[in-house]
């Protein structure tokens, strides 16, 4: 990801919805360093802030339905949530929560994409979104797996505008060309009929391998194990006790120059 701040059409926050919160609250500190903070307000239902120091990074949430599975959620950063809302019906998305305001925070909505991966848009308010991306501990990629590419690049073009570079192995999203996140074509080897099209999030660590024995360790997994990609960036893909994927990568040395 080419920012350290959340930008209009790009990824600002990540979002756990889970059935056990101390499990994940145990977890995710001990696998990321994170640093947990519940508002102590009833009607924010238990809603966890995740901090690396002082930066708030991603947050925890009771799920919101009984049929609702254990994931996380990418929110986009929006001028105007409704407006988007109306850009992803009109793209064929759906429309599954909201529009509706947070406190003073901001305005949200949860949509799904015409293969129904599922994402937020935030129009930050008094939240921006992550206060640090791109940092050891925080967001640092998002991925889309699905099965349609040719569909996903005409939806997400048409609602969010965003920027396509395709290379002979991978296709990269981005904003003017500043790269934020990637796509994959979900094959029918890895991914049985019943794994649905899904954004995936990516936390950068120091130490890829050193994070996959850490997760494995508090009860989490490996989905895939941790390997190397052109440029030097190494990557793993993991789960949570719950079940919810997430990556996590070490940029190259320079990839930051």
């Amino acid at each position: 990801m080419k920012t350290s701040r959340p930008v209009i059409g790009g990824p600002c926050w990540a979002e756990l919805g889970t059935g056990d919160m101390l499990t994940a609250q145990t977890f995710y500190s001990s696998v990321l360093g994170w640093r947990m903070v519940t508002d102590p307000r009833a009607e924010a239902g238990g809603y966890t802030m995740a901090r690396r120091g002082d930066a708030a990074v991603a947050a925890l949430t009771h799920l919101y339905q009984a049929e609702q599975p254990t994931a996380w959620t990418i929110s986009f950063a929006t001028k105007n949530t409704d407006a988007t809302v109306t850009a992803v019906t009109d793209a064929g998305g759906t429309l599954l929560t909201g529009p509706m305001d947070v406190f003073e925070e901001g305005r949200f909505a949860v949509v799904a994409d015409t293969e129904g991966a599922v994402f937020s848009l935030w129009q930050g308010r008094n939240f921006a979104g992550a206060e640090m991306l791109d940092a050891p501990g925080a967001l640092g990629w998002v991925e889309l797996l699905t099965r349609d590419p040719a569909e996903a690049k005409r939806f997400y073009r048409m609602v969010f505008g965003w920027t396509v570079h395709v290379s002979e192995h991978y296709t990269q999203w981005g904003i003017g060309g500043d790269d934020f996140g990637g796509m994959v074509k979900m094959h029918d080897e890895r991914f049985p009929p019943e794994v649905p099209a899904h954004w995936l999030p990516y936390f950068e660590v120091t130490d890829v391998d050193a994070t996959a024995h850490t997760a494995t360790d508090a009860g989490g997994g490996v989905l895939l194990e941790p390997m190397d990609m052109e440029g030097g960036l190494r990557f793993a893909v993991l789960h949570d006790p719950q079940g919810a994927a997430f990556g996590v990568h070490k940029p190259p040395l320079t990839a930051k120059v």
